[in-house]
């Protein structure tokens, strides 16, 4: 093999390399099924590209001719009924398209029986007469790729929106498993631009099939997530909410009075929630919430309770020990990073000021002995109070008259 050749090849077997690597941190940081199911899609196929080049036996020219020939012939149709299998899998398996699901299954059984096939009859006949049973092993994974190539066009038609990538990527699997095979089979008036190509296209197959089996693999993770999300907890901002918030303030006061820290409970009450819902729709309000709990959870910090009484109702536990601020400092500042103004959007796009109206009570409470609800309700009854000292005829509840002519 020409030396120009070998650095191509080489050049390819890093790009696998790197994304071989990937795909084993992906396996050990996500600890997922699809992670592991990419992983060896991504070492057996560029194993068989490796091997379809012939740079295992420019490198080691004393590995035997026969395990090469069972390999050419066999690794190739068993690494395309598992890619097939799991371009299946990938597009939603039998919930999303039963046909498609039953055509990947019936089809990986038959792919896997012909690669044993191919094996056995490579391990017997003479290497005078391999170069048939090659050009029928490239014909038989011509197959899979070209059914992978009809799932990915039907899913995207049927509006999968990655779809259309993975189209992209098996258009670069066929050009890459017809170029490997020529190699293999050395047709004459292929040059060294075609390898570059062709090491280039499978990279690029790689590359693309990788990214989008991550890409899926995390959206399935946050599905996961979202359906395990425990209860007492508010779908839209995630806060504790009920008997799971009463468990969190009651753990916060306990963790508070064995360190001896000063301890608030803070309740935020929004008054004008529902303001925008007849402008907006009934999105205005969950908008509200996300914003809302995300500005309290930055201001109070992590290491404070923050839950959500009921939708206009936010309580924050303060826990201080004596080097920090006051906590009626920090609830101060809590409740005017809260009642910054924001921006609603309606179903068109269309934006909408709104200034959340926030009126707030504290009360600080002794860790020892404090019934979590009580200490809520009071907090609740004292913000409850603050709101109903502004009149809703006026933003800052102060009554103007004009002024007397003359």
């Amino acid at each position: 093999m020409p030396i120009a050749e070998i650095v191509v090849w080489s050049a390819m077997l890093g790009g696998l390399l790197t994304l071989c690597a990937i795909a084993l941190a992906e396996v050990f940081g996500g600890r997922t099924i699809g992670a592991v199911r990419n992983l060896l899609f991504v070492s057996i196929t560029g194993a068989c590209c490796v091997v379809m080049t012939g740079l295992p036996e420019a490198f080691f020219p004393q590995l035997p001719e026969r395990l090469m020939m069972v390999l050419k012939a066999s690794l190739g149709p068993m690494a395309g009924a598992m890619g097939f299998y799991y371009v299946g899998t990938w597009l939603g398996g039998a919930r999303e398209d039963h046909l498609v699901h039953r055509m990947t299954a019936l089809a990986g059984i038959v792919l896997i029986c012909a690669a044993f096939a191919l094996a056995v009859l490579a391990s017997q006949i003479d290497a005078a007469h391999f170069r048939p049973l090659l050009m029928l092993a490239a014909v038989v994974n011509m197959v899979p790729v070209l059914l992978s190539l009809v799932a990915s066009v039907r899913a995207a038609r049927r509006g999968d929106p990655l779809a259309r990538w993975m189209t992209l990527a098996i258009v670069c699997l066929v050009a890459t498993t017809g170029l490997h095979y020529l190699h293999a089979l050395d047709v004459p008036g292929l040059g060294l631009g075609t390898w570059v190509f062709t090491a280039a296209v499978t990279v690029l197959f790689f590359l693309l099939s990788s990214m989008l089996a991550l890409l899926r693999n995390r959206q399935n993770r946050t599905l996961a997530r979202l359906s395990r999300l425990q209860q007492g907890a508010d779908p839209a901002t995630g806060l504790s909410t009920g008997s799971a918030l009463i468990a969190d303030v009651e753990h916060a006061l306990w963790r508070a009075a064995r360190l001896q820290f000063e301890t608030s409970v803070v309740c935020l009450y929004v008054s004008n929630l529902y303001e925008l819902t007849e402008d907006v729709g009934s999105s205005a309000e969950g908008q509200i919430l996300v914003a809302l709990a995300a500005r309290i959870r930055r201001a109070a910090g992590f290491r404070c309770v923050v839950g959500l009484y009921h939708p206009r109702c936010f309580v924050v536990v303060l826990t201080m020990d004596p080097q920090q601020p006051p906590v009626r400092a920090t609830a101060a500042r809590l409740a005017l990073t809260v009642s910054h103004p924001m921006v609603v959007l309606d179903e068109t796009g269309e934006h909408h000021p709104f200034r959340p109206c926030v009126s707030m009570g504290v009360v600080e409470v002794n860790p020892t002995g404090a019934t979590p609800s009580e200490v809520i309700n009071e907090a609740e009854r004292q913000a409850l109070a603050m709101a109903g000292r502004f009149t809703p005829e006026s933003e800052h509840g102060i009554e103007t008259l004009p002024a007397p002519l003359g």
